[in-house]
């Protein structure tokens, strides 16, 4: 598959490490092109995969198959309004999680998520995907915590743009954790909310813990 990314970051960093292991074309774009262009340089010398990556301007988002917003809550917003007209039929992925500055709260309403509200924003013929959200960006460079795969969890209203989140993670060695309609990333947001506070708290994890279902 052909995947844009728009952010260069280190969600965008961590994202792109599995997509690559997974054998898929990465293109980065960024609204600062240098920093799009030092990601790739970086994902080009650690890539272990088939994959391929390289930097383009926003024109990138026309080709893709998937397009992923790696940037926080407000931008993605912004950008699936922008880029909505262009993106019809496409898989949109949604990574933001809507907290404030402390880690105390969700700055979306209780009725809604942020993957609603991009999906608003976006418009009707985008297929938004909820995933990536409870992952870390460290955690997704290597795939794992204490040798176990990441769960990805996925939430979207459009079947088949489900099954193609889910294909793109299990290719990249993760594991797809399909929970149904886009309602349900209220749910992904806020227990990412405890999450992140876990990550902060005394003792805390560093950033480095996963979310993981386990089952027989």
């Amino acid at each position: 598959m052909k995947i844009t990314i728009i952010g260069a970051g280190n969600m965008a960093r961590g994202i792109a490490t599995r997509v690559l292991a997974g054998g898929h074309t990465v293109t980065i774009t960024a609204k600062d092109p240098g920093k799009a262009v030092r990601l790739v340089d970086e994902l080009r010398q650690q890539a272990d995969g088939a994959g391929r990556v390289g930097a383009d301007d926003e024109a990138a988002v026309d080709q893709a198959d998937i397009v992923v917003l790696a940037v926080p809550f407000d931008a993605a917003r912004q950008l699936a309004a922008s880029y909505g007209p262009r993106l019809g039929g496409k898989v949109l992925i949604d990574i933001s999680n809507p907290v404030d500055a402390t880690l105390d709260a969700l700055v979306v309403a209780p009725d809604t998520s942020a993957a609603e509200q991009i999906a608003e924003a976006a418009g009707a013929e985008v297929r938004v995907v909820k995933a990536f959200n409870t992952t870390f960006a460290a955690t997704l460079v290597a795939g794992q915590v204490h040798g176990t795969p990441l769960d990805v969890f996925i939430a979207g209203d459009d079947q088949s743009a489900r099954e193609e989140v889910a294909d793109l993670v299990a290719s990249g060695g993760l594991n797809p954790v399909d929970v149904g309609a886009l309602e349900h990333a209220r749910q992904l947001e806020g227990f990412q909310l405890l999450h992140m506070a876990l990550q902060i708290r005394e003792g805390g994890y560093g950033w480095a813990s996963t979310i993981k279902i386990v089952a027989p």
